[in-house]
This record gives C-alpha cells, structure tokens and sequence, in this order.
C-alpha cells in the first residue's frame, strides 16, 4: 500500500527560533503532513515556541499531551525537559535519558520517526551548533526516509547541518527561503513502506532505551563495544558504536553522546573537578592556620609548627592547581570547515 511522505521531523539549536518561523510561514493551511519539531532549550526554560509558530504560520503548533494522535497540517513541538516520540499513530512525552545533554533531544525524535514509519519520513536538520542530528538523519536514511539540511552557509550557527551533511548522504540541501516549497513537494510524493529495509537491532535498541525502562548494556552487541569512557551523567561504562566513522556513545541506563558532544562534558567534569581540588586544598590550608593558632595559643608549639607546616604545603598545591586550572584549554569548539556544502541545484541537492 503506498502512502505519501507525511512525517516531518525537524531540529534546531542555536538561531533556531528564527529559522523555525520562518519556515512555517512558507507552509500553506491545508500541508499534508504532521510537523515534529525539538528545538534544543534549557530544561528549566519554559518553551514558548508554539504561540510563537501559530502567531506567524497558517498552522496550528502544540505541545502535545502524552498519547496524543498525529494528524497533518499540525506542529508538534518538544516542551521542555521531555522527549519527543513518535509512535505509530501518535506522539509521546517521555522524561528518558539525556542525549547529548539535552531533553528533548533531536537525534531521539529523528530515530523513533526512522523505526515508526520509515520512508514516510522526511529529516530536517536547521542551524545549530556542535552535531546534533547527525545520528537521527542516518536513521532515517537507513529506513528509506529522505534527509534534508538548511544549506549552511545560511544557516546563524552551521554546525549542525554541516556535520550532517559530512557524515550522511543528504538528498536536498537547501536555504531557509526555499525550504517551505521543497518540503511541499516531498509531503506530495508516494512511497511503499513495505519496501523499506528493517530497523536493525541497533536503532530499536537506542530507542527503548528512551523509554528509561530498557537496560541497553543487555544485548551488548546490538548496541556496541564497551569502551575506555565513563558517562558524564551517571559514571557507568559508555558503550561505542561506530557507523561508517561517525562515533557515538551510550550508557547501560541509555545516556547518549557524540564523539563531540562527549568531549566537551570531559572537559566541563575537568573543568569542575580542578576548581573543586583548588577549593579543598585552600580550605585545609585555611583550617590548618586555625589549628595552629589555637595549637600556639594553649603554649603547644610543636603541635603548632606541625599544623603550620601541613598549612604551607596545601598551600603551594592549592598554588600548582591554581596555575594548571588558569591554563586549561577551553571546551573544544565545534570543528568547521571539514565539509564544502554543495550549492543549491548541484547534484542531489536542490
């Protein structure tokens, strides 16, 4: 049985408030598809997203309640501090583990799109940073779906369409302006969804694991190897996959990283863990020259010169930790530059 291509998943980061409006006043009323969005915000921010893209667009933009039945011509919009899923018929909200640091995360939407309806499924990654949404848009490629990036050299922050565009092989690169009219195009086209390859073991794995109820280190090689890593969120093993030279990680209770992503919370945990090593050796050099006070006060010299001398030497490694914290590199930076977008009509792209 064919069916049209009418489940849009997009995600956004950095400049993606704009980007998102001004994608939807290109929609017309009567769009065919359901449109899921998860926009990268702060878990304690209130996400005022929705009245935003209904004050601008011909469509009607939600957050959904939990269950909620997807219907086309209506924006699904991730709250904050919940997944965005999509089932067979409807839309959940789940408090699962963090990907990449964020709930809601894009790549969790993308992937339980790829595993629900396969080639019905059309991926839009827009301006962000770091690499988000690179590991949604291979699965919704593997399941037949078709990949869309904002050309980045559009986009305010390129990131994350860049790094898609480096690791998956994208169907239509495209400026903001002419993204509305392209997605009308795909939402018009037939496919057959029992033609599409099966979800592997893999990618159903990674998206139970959003369910928080699924222990993912059970079935070791349907998720990967375990590696040298510690998850920055809970410190249990980090498990590495590697597909096609695009590393990520996951945690036994399901945490998810990048290769990137991962790398910048070491450098935060290092970051925190060197300014807490410089706290407890200044307050133990601060609490010895009290002791020692109180020691030469009740006339014990000797007990005296011992806590002044444990005073002395706290304080030149508080000095040491003091040098090596001022002179730690900063988070490392997204990489730019590693993939010349193609320009609009060239090839796949349009």
């Amino acid at each position: 049985m064919a069916h049209h291509r009418d489940i849009v998943v997009i995600g956004a980061s950095a400049g993606g408030v704009e980007a998102l409006s001004t994608l939807v006043t290109q929609l017309p009323a009567d769009f065919p598809a359901a449109v899921l969005i998860v926009l990268h915000v702060a878990s304690g921010h209130r996400s005022m997203l929705p009245q935003i893209l209904s004050r601008v667009g011909p469509l009607t933009a939600v957050h959904p309640q939990d269950g909620e039945p997807l219907e086309p011509g209506r924006i699904y919009v991730a709250p904050n501090d919940r997944h965005l899923v999509v089932e067979p018929g409807r839309v959940r909200l789940l408090h699962g583990p963090r990907e990449n640091n964020h709930r809601p995360a894009v790549d969790t939407l993308f992937r339980s799109a790829a595993v629900a309806y396969g080639p019905r499924v059309v991926g839009v990654v827009l301006t962000g940073a770091l690499d988000c949404g690179t590991a949604g848009l291979m699965a919704v490629k593997h399941r037949g779906g078709l990949a869309v990036v904002q050309d980045p050299r559009d986009a305010f922050c390129p990131d994350m369409p860049r790094s898609a565009m480096e690791f998956v092989k994208v169907d239509h690169c495209v400026p903001l302006a002419e993204l509305g009219a392209l997605l009308v195009r795909l939402a018009a086209t037939k496919v057959v969804p029992s033609e599409a390859p099966p979800p592997s073991p893999r990618l159903k794995e990674e998206v139970k694991a959003m369910a928080g109820g699924e222990n993912v280190g059970s079935d070791p090689k349907a998720v990967g190897s375990p590696s040298y890593y510690s998850c920055p969120d809970c410190g249990g093993v980090l498990f590495e996959m590697d597909e096609a030279g695009w590393l990520h990680y996951r945690c036994r209770v399901g945490h998810g990283y990048t290769a990137r992503s991962l790398s910048v919370q070491q450098q935060t945990a290092l970051d925190g863990a060197m300014w807490a090593a410089l706290r407890a050796l200044e307050e133990s050099a601060s609490l010895s020259r009290r002791m020692a006070r109180n020691a030469r006060e009740r006339h014990h010299e000797l007990t005296a010169q011992r806590y002044e001398e444990r005073a002395k030497a706290a304080e030149e490694q508080a000095e040491l930790v003091r040098q090596v914290v001022l002179a730690l590199p900063t988070a490392p930076l997204p990489e730019s530059g590693t993939v010349e977008p193609e320009k609009p009509g060239r090839g796949e792209a349009d």
